[in-house]
C-alpha cells in the first residue's frame, strides 16, 4: 500500500470515527490527507469505496483479534479472554473502534451477525461451565463490555483495573 493511500486511509478513518460518514466531505478528507480529491477519487472511486476499505481492513483486524478466542478448547479461558479484551485496548485503537460503534446505527453498514461466532463460542463456554442461561449470559457480558469499551474511549473511566478484576472475579467458575 502507498504512503498516500495508507494516509487518506488513516486520515478517513479518525474524521469517520470522530465526526461520523455522513458528516465528513471527500474534500476534507483530502485536505487534512494533504493529498487532491482526485487522488481520493482514483484509490477508492468515491466516499462509501473508502469506507469499504476502511471497513476490508476492520474485518480483518476483527479475524485476528477473535481467532485466539474461537480456537480456544477452555471454556474459562474464553470467558477471560473475552473480559481482558476492552481494558487491553490500545488508546491508538481507538478510532478502529468508534467506527465500529458509530456504524452500528448505520443500516446500510450495520451487521447485527458479525459477532456471531464470538457470540456463540462465549455462550458454549457459560454451558460447559453449568451457567443455566448460557446465551443469555453470553448476552449479557457483551453488552456490558461494549458499555465498558464506549466509557474507556470517552474517557468516562479513569481507573479501569477495580472494574476488570471484578468481571474476572463475578466469573470464575
Amino acid at each position: 500500500m502507498t504512503n498516500r493511500r495508507e494516509n487518506i486511509l488513516s486520515t478517513a478513518l479518525e474524521l469517520f470515527a470522530n465526526e461520523g460518514f455522513h458528516a465528513v466531505s471527500t474534500s476534507k478528507i483530502a485536505k487534512q490527507a494533504g493529498v487532491s480529491e482526485g487522488l481520493i477519487f482514483r484509490h477508492f472511486s468515491n466516499k462509501k469505496g473508502l469506507l469499504a476499505a476502511i471497513m476490508e481492513d476492520a474485518e480483518i483486524r476483527m479475524k485476528q483479534l477473535f481467532a485466539p478466542i474461537l480456537f480456544e478448547n477452555d471454556p474459562q479461558a474464553v470467558i477471560d479472554h473475552i473480559i481482558q479484551m476492552p481494558f487491553e485496548m490500545d488508546q491508538s485503537e481507538y478510532d478502529f473502534w468508534k467506527l465500529q460503534y458509530k456504524l452500528k446505527w448505520e443500516p446500510e453498514y450495520n451487521n447485527p451477525n458479525k459477532m456471531k461466532a464470538v457470540m456463540d463460542k462465549l455462550a458454549w463456554a457459560f454451558q460447559e461451565l453449568g451457567y443455566e442461561q448460557p446465551t443469555e449470559e453470553a448476552r449479557i457480558l457483551t453488552l456490558l463490555l461494549d458499555s465498558v469499551a464506549i466509557s474507556m474511549m470517552r474517557n468516562e473511566i479513569a481507573d479501569t483495573v477495580p472494574l476488570k478484576t471484578l468481571l474476572l472475579h463475578k466469573y470464575k467458575s
